[in-house]
Parts: structure tokens; sequence; C-alpha cells
């Protein structure tokens, strides 16, 4: 019988593998022949997920990606609950949970059932082109739980799921969390608290062909910079009752930041500033309103940034190296520099993480896969992990490989899918098989 493109590359994919095979258990052979036997039942399944829409802000669509996956997890022996969330304007979050052997270990699986892709957005549909596909969220994250549920499926067939103690928290709004910002990750982190291992299916990187392993990522904070000063005709500037203005100030503080700031790992930015006048920032950060004039002495400057760091500790120390720089201020000024509360702590890269990305590159020889380097934490973004990374080892990048992310014509590489799959269902029954 003749194989579509992508039975073809699925069924080469196995036979290359095969001598491999003789390194797996017998539990774990049948691991690799349920993921490709559902191969395609997988890419169905993902093209019905991402056919519903299920921007952040499309409550009721987040919702239905949710029932769906329900009706995935549930035949599968998971308990699952739906975590509404009103009171921060979110739809909210999926968690299954599925109960093992006692004195084992623990697996929390992390996901995200939204996309950026609002209603509004022309990208609406799936799209098979060959051995990958286009479509919203097809990468980020919808590729992601299909590698869940087709691990999952693996280790059910297998007979390594009945003893598996397992949690899984997809949320519903890792694109743009909503306030009050103590309630989005609250469940997830407390989920973190109670497990040995989080493994996060986000996209899998790629780097000159090769699949990367990734064991950290950074942070994601926002800051507000607000300089002060005396206003007045602009011929006085400079002068002792007048000083420098607002904005020179501003300009002051962020040359140091620029010059004395900068180290390893430690990205700082300047999205927006207003200053003059009169300024002002909306409640959203993404648009103000300023005027002045040339000659008036502006006596308020606004700056909106982002700082990106590796570890708790950076972070720390970061921030007391800009506060310092601002008590330096200029004749008759002053500032104050406010961090957003809404921020994703860093996965620092740790010796538990490193572990982990170990036993993974095990799991990869016994594959005849090649082993996964880390990846440089510069090269990916922060994400719901790093909720749990300060209480649990974990891996990221688990999911499937995409490009294209968060644009118009996001594109999956099928064929990562089960690859990804026989990856995650076989570490994770070795994971599960451990003692606590």
């Amino acid at each position: 019988m003749k194989l579509p493109a992508f039975g073809a590359f699925v069924a080469l994919q196995f036979l290359t593998l095969s001598p491999a095979h003789a390194q797996l258990s017998a539990a774990e052979q049948k691991m690799v022949r349920t993921v490709d036997t559902q191969a395609q039942q997988h890419v169905d399944l993902l093209e019905r997920l991402v056919n519903q829409n299920s921007g952040t802000l499309n409550l009721a669509g987040v919702e239905k990606v949710a029932d769906m996956v329900r009706a995935e997890l549930e035949p599968l022996g998971f308990s699952v609950q739906w975590k509404a969330m009103p009171q921060t304007q979110r739809a909210g979050h999926l968690i299954a949970t599925h109960q093992g052997k006692a004195g084992r270990k623990k697996l929390l699986l992390i996901a995200h059932l939204d996309t950026v892709f609002e209603p509004s957005s022309p990208f609406q549909r799936f799209i098979r082109k060959g051995d990958s596909a286009e479509g919203p969220g097809v990468g980020d994250n919808k590729g992601g739980i299909v590698v869940i549920l087709s691990a999952l499926r693996a280790m059910q067939a297998a007979g390594t799921l009945k003893d598996a103690n397992i949690e899984i928290h997809m949320t519903g709004d890792e694109e743009d969390a909503g306030n009050p910002t103590n309630l989005p990750r609250a469940d997830l982190i407390d989920a973190g608290k109670r497990a040995d291992v989080a493994l996060d299916f986000e996209g899998l990187s790629r780097e000159n062909g090769q699949d990367m392993g990734s064991i950290a990522r950074r942070s994601s904070e926002s800051w507000t910079l607000t300089t002060s000063g005396e206003s007045g005709h602009s011929s006085a500037i400079f002068s002792a009752d007048r000083g420098d203005g607002a904005i020179f100030e501003m300009a002051r503080i962020l040359h140091r930041f620029r010059t004395e700031l900068p180290e390893p790992y430690l990205t700082f930015n300047i999205g927006l500033i207003l200053g003059g006048e009169q300024a002002a920032m909306d409640s959203s950060a993404t648009h103000g309103t300023a005027q002045g004039k040339s000659n008036i002495i502006p006596p308020t400057a606004i700056a909106q940034g982002d700082l990106r760091t590796l570890s708790a500790e950076q972070s720390a120390r970061v921030k007391a190296k800009m506060q310092a720089i601002l008590t330096d201020h200029a004749p008759r000024t002053s500032a104050v520099l406010r961090f957003d509360p809404v921020a994703y702590p860093p996965m620092a890269p740790t010796d538990g993480n490193r572990a982990l990305l170990a036993q993974l590159n095990g799991v990869n020889r016994d594959l005849g896969l090649p082993d996964m380097a880390p990846l440089d934490p510069m090269k990916r973004g922060a994400g719901d992990i790093s909720f749990v990374a300060a209480d649990v080892d974990g891996l990221v990048g688990l999911g499937a490989a995409s490009h294209g992310d968060h644009a118009p014509g996001e594109t999956v590489d099928l064929a990562s899918i089960p690859r990804q799959a026989k990856r995650a269902a076989i570490l994770m029954s070795r994971l599960a098989a451990e003692k606590r």
C-alpha cells in the first residue's frame, strides 16, 4: 500500500531507529510502535484543536479547547477539573490528575490552551502542507498538547500509565496573564510544590538541524521609571533654581543603565518614553500622551521597559544597581523606579535540570537519536514552568518544533510530534517508576 508523505516519513523513521530498539524494554518498544501507528490520528486531533479559536481574550473559545482536551484525557483515567478565572477576566485553567502507585515520583506536565490569535485575526485555519502544517497556535502550544496526548496514549498501551502519578496544568492565559496578579498561577505554583519533576511542553528548539534540550529560561519583568524636575522657562535650565529638568534626568539614568548594567544573560529594554510639560501613560502601559514646548523645562518624564535575567540572584542584584543609579540625582530632579508585579520568574540552569536532560539523552541514545545539547537560555523566552522552577527540577521544550510563532503563517514540523511523543512517553515512564 502506498503511504502518504507523512506516513512514509514516519515509517522510514521507524525503520531507521529499529536497530537501536534493542536498548528499549518491551514496554518501551510498544510505546514507539503505538506512537507511529497513531501518528495520523494525532495530526487530525491537532487540526481540530487549531480550528477552534482560543485567543486569550476569547474566553469561550479557550474553554472549548479545554473541553476537547478533557475528552481525550478522561478515557486515559485522568480526573479533569476546569478552574474558571472570572476574577482575572480570563477563561481559566484545565487541571488533570492521574493517581498511580504510592511512593513513586509525581510528574507535573505543563502546557497552555490559549494563543495570541484572537477571533479578529485573519489567520484562523489549519492548512496541511506535506510534512508541515500552518495555523494559529499549531506549534505554540497546540502542537505541545498533542505531544502530551500521544505520549500518554502510548504509555497506556504499554501498561506504564496505570502506575504513574501525573498532574497536568494547561493554563488559559499564558500569552496574556490577567489580574489580580496573585491568582493566575496560584494553582500551578501549588502543583510545583507537590511535584518531583516538571516537564513543559512548549516548542522544541532546534539549531543547525539538531534538536536542543532546554534546562533554563530567563525571567520577564516590566518596569516603569518616572522622573520629575522643576518647570520654568527654558532660558533658566541648568540654573541653581531650575536644575536639569525631567527629561535630562531620564537621559542620565538610561545612559548609565546602558553603560553600567550589561552582564551575561541580562537584557533590558526601553519600549516607550513620554516627557514634557505633561505626560501620562494609560493602564495598559502601551499607550500614552505628552505635550510640551521647546521653551518650557519639562517637569515630568516616563519610561516603560523590561528586564530579563537568568536567576533570582541576578535579578535582585541588577535591580539594586538600577536603584543605586537613580539616587545620584541631577540638580533639582527626582526619580522613582517601579517594577510591575505581573512577572515571570527565571528558571535557572540547576544541577537537577542538567540531570534530567542527561536522563532524556539516555532515552535519545536508546532510540538511536543524537544527544540534545543544552540550549543557550538567551534563545528562549519566559514561560509557565518558571513559576515552579524554584521548587522542582524541570525541562522545557518537549513540545513540537515550529517556526514563525505568534505571527500569521506559524508552521509546525509534523514529524517532530511523534519524535517528541516517543521521547516523552519513555522519559515519563522511567521517571514515574522511580521512588520519591
